[in-house]
């Protein structure tokens, strides 16, 4: 039987085994034509095409240009490519394949390095049409059964993953929630401060927009802006509403808000780690002089420059325990005063294009 007398198709699509009738396919390599002759009618009857090659290098070229087939069965000795060489090459490029090798009677040691390099199983000669019909069930049902256990662990994996994600998404929105509704409380407590993370948060996305900003980044300025003052939960309330000016000692704990707040989002770094740069930079000025870190200039988080402009400018313009509110003309000119000080320049220019009807702020929430 000649090569080219032989239909090579490929395995039917979802079939691991390759044994879906006349579309799977087996490889008999040996350097003896009635060798292949007879273990091609073996397979034939068992529903098997076949493909022949007398050595190893032939094999290789065969497999390369029709592809990788479910059944591969060798001779062990052959010339140009001998068949353990040949075997490491199959397990190397497609590991995949059920490797059965043919053996003389008294090549038991060798047949055990055969299978210690990757063969399914391997056949004594002169070969029984039985045990041949036996060992080729066995091969492909165990490759059929590697093929699907990974399916399923893989499967088991991708869905355990997707639950584990769905689940962390989950969490992290019930957390965000719940640290929503404590802002909203925290401002409850204190008329002065009512609204204001909704505004500030307001402000720095029309802001961020006009700077360039998108997407989830534009997400994260805005959730950043409704939390930039989270850590005020744990400030007393004589100290937040204090009516006069603040003692050394007052300030100093004011001032933990910032790292406190961080504290508390810890749980959204890795997802939102740009609200946990503005909780904890949002009070750094562009002269060095803020807290915590005393950053300067390009050196403080772009994202928190931006909450830093809009947090005062709201801080001016509305009511607080310890004074009363200034004119939106008056905070704009403030800000422009102090940028390059306190204020990054960009940033003011930005805010400033971004809200340009002046009589119309603040805004209401």
């Amino acid at each position: 039987m000649s090569l080219h007398s032989l239909l090579p198709v490929s395995s039917a699509p979802g079939d691991p085994t390759g044994r879906s009738g006349a579309s799977a396919r087996a490889l008999l390599v040996d350097d003896d034509p009635q060798v292949r002759r007879t273990l091609a009618k073996v397979l034939q009857a068992q529903g098997l095409a076949t493909l022949e090659a007398s050595n190893g290098r032939e094999a290789l070229v065969l497999l390369e240009d029709q592809g990788e087939v479910p059944l591969v069965i060798s001779d062990l000795y052959m010339p140009e490519m001998d068949g353990i060489t040949f075997l490491r090459e199959v397990h190397r490029r497609w590991p995949d394949v059920a490797f059965i090798m043919l053996t003389g009677v008294a090549e038991v040691t060798t047949a055990v390095e055969c299978l210690q390099h990757g063969a399914f199983d391997y056949l004594a000669k002169p070969v029984l049409v039985d045990e041949v019909r036996a060992r080729v069930d066995n091969a492909l049902d165990k490759r059929r059964l590697v093929l699907e256990n990974r399916f399923l662990q893989q499967s088991y994996q991708e869905r355990l993953e997707r639950s584990i994600r769905e689940l962390d998404l989950r969490n992290k929105e019930q957390f965000v929630g719940q640290i929503q509704m404590a802002v909203r409380m925290l401002e409850k407590k204190d008329v002065y401060t009512r609204g204001h993370s909704q505004r500030v948060s307001r402000y720095a996305v029309k802001t961020a927009v006009l700077l360039g900003f998108t997407g989830e980044t534009l997400d994260q300025i805005r959730l950043g802006g409704e939390l930039h003052d989270i850590g005020k939960i744990g400030t007393r309330d004589n100290v937040l509403q204090k009516p006069g000016p603040l003692t050394p000692e007052e300030f100093e704990e004011i001032k933990k808000h910032v790292t406190e707040g961080e504290e508390i989002l810890e749980p959204l770094r890795r997802q939102h780690p740009l609200v946990l740069q503005i909780v904890r930079n949002h009070h750094e000025r562009v002269d060095g002089s803020g807290f915590p870190d005393g950053l300067r200039g390009q050196a403080i988080p772009m994202v928190a420059r931006l909450v830093a402009v809009v947090d005062a400018f709201d801080a001016m313009t509305t009511n607080r325990s310890y004074r009363t509110p200034r004119s939106a003309g008056d905070a704009l000119h403030e800000l422009i005063r102090f940028a390059g000080v306190q204020f990054d320049p960009d940033v003011v220019n930005a805010f400033t294009r971004a809200f340009p009807e002046v009589d119309r702020l603040p805004i209401s929430v």
